[in-house]
């Protein structure tokens, strides 16, 4: 795999935390008597935090506003991002493997910047990135738009052939195809039932960070 810019998705790649995103976002609605949908985790991963929010508040009629709902996504997540999440196993080696060759790194994800730091101080991989790009900062979810990846990408000085975005999320990963960027699609629980679909969409996959590095 060669590439000289990478730009990493947070929840489910770099970090085991999908399971807590999952948890919350239907702990909040039933905390207002609403039971989610069979469906709701589908919709709802590749969202950012407002989109999400607004989701919540128009398809399950809650009666508090999307301000307040992200508020409360907010609240719930920040003790687990702040003293309990954990990279997911051989993704610090990896980035520092990818250091020492001068690859240029960049995030790009769906979690509100606040959070994203804390996230990744707690999980020891501040250090390895050029900057953050959250869904919200530039007005689109991943599902629909490759935006994100696109301000990385130009952040990084970098260019779709001599860059790889590193994703857990089929939706995400099939936008990022459809406009011509080379994707490595990373193994998470949460998207097990799509994990066939991902691995022949995608133009690598890799259950682990481990297995991605001894592979080179």
């Amino acid at each position: 795999m060669r590439l000289n810019c990478a730009i990493f998705d947070m929840d489910g790649t770099l970090l085991d935390s999908m399971w807590m995103w999952d948890r919350q976002g239907e702990a909040i609605l039933r905390a207002y008597g609403r039971e989610p949908a069979p469906d709701f985790r589908r919709i709802t991963r590749p969202m950012g935090m407002t989109d999400a929010a607004n989701y919540c508040c128009q398809a399950y009629g809650l009666p508090v506003t999307s301000q307040e709902v992200v508020g409360e996504m907010n609240r719930r997540m920040e003790h687990f991002y702040t003293c309990e999440v954990k990279a997911k196993p051989g993704v610090e080696e990896f980035l520092l493997l990818l250091k020492m060759e001068g690859v240029r790194m960049y995030v790009a994800t769906a979690t509100q910047r606040p959070l994203v730091e804390k996230a990744l101080r707690c999980a020891g991989l501040e250090g390895y990135f050029k900057g953050i790009i959250t869904c919200d900062e530039v007005g689109a979810s991943k599902a629909a738009s490759a935006k994100v990846f696109d301000y990385a990408m130009r952040r990084l000085g970098g260019n779709k052939l001599d860059t790889v975005i590193f994703e857990d999320s089929w939706a995400a990963i099939r936008t990022a195809k459809a406009e011509g960027f080379r994707v490595a699609g990373i193994f998470d629980n949460s998207m097990a039932e799509h994990w066939e679909e991902i691995c022949a969409a995608a133009d690598y996959s890799f259950r682990s960070f481990r297995e991605l590095s001894e592979q080179g």
